[in-house]
């Protein structure tokens, strides 16, 4: 279905929003801005800013939506044959190589991490994420496999694929703070994924193989 224009000049205003205060925090601090700050950059009223963004930690995480589920995502799509850390290795594997923006691989990204460590507030929000991932994934392993309710398996593949997502950003977190270039970033963190492939136990390794029930 075709986007209205109504709908499409919503869309651009959260967007010019989200924009305008991200380059705010980026510059002043996440504290130090407010959302009557974000307003008047934007030229909105207050109450504008609000209804497009509850909370001002929204404005900052304004894309996680497409975040929380990715790894549900990458599983759900897997291959045929491919169990769901493998699915999700490669994917991660296709970004890095890549250098992709979507994991931090961007001239840039060390100030957007910046802002989130001297933020206390974004650092809950940021463990708040991680928690949705989480369920979500253990969520999609749960229908994949057709695991009981009571069944804790799922719950403890989706924290070992978990941890490899985690690891990953945390490591390319750091490389960038640290003023790395992306290229190199890349690199050093393709030999992390073989690490971290090798310290997979088969059975991790080897769990919700597509075609299997």
């Amino acid at each position: 279905m075709a986007e209205g224009l109504r709908e499409r000049k919503k869309r651009e205003t959260r967007q010019r929003i989200s924009d305008i205060a991200t380059g705010l925090f980026v510059e002043r601090g996440f504290a130090a801005v407010t959302m009557a700050d974000v307003a008047e950059a934007a030229d909105v009223s207050v109450n504008t800013v609000y209804n497009y963004f509850p909370a001002k930690e929204d404005l900052f995480f304004d894309r996680s939506a497409g975040v929380v589920d990715r790894l549900a995502r990458w599983v759900r799509g897997r291959d045929a044959g491919e169990s769901a850390a493998r699915a999700v290795l490669r994917e991660l594997r296709e970004e890095v190589e890549a250098v992709s923006p979507r994991v931090g691989l961007m001239e840039g990204y060390d100030r957007f991490m910046r802002v989130i460590h001297e933020a206390p507030p974004l650092r809950s929000r940021l463990w708040s994420l991680q928690q949705e991932i989480h369920d979500n994934l253990e969520s999609a392993l749960r229908e994949e496999t057709g695991a009981a309710a009571a069944d804790p398996l799922p719950g403890l593949m989706a924290g070992q694929i978990c941890w490899i997502h985690q690891t990953v950003f945390v490591a390319i977190g750091r490389q960038m703070l640290a003023g790395r270039k992306p290229a190199e970033v890349s690199r050093e963190v393709l030999v992390l994924l073989d690490d971290i492939e090798d310290l997979l136990s088969e059975k991790v390794l080897n769990y919700a193989v597509r075609g299997d029930r």
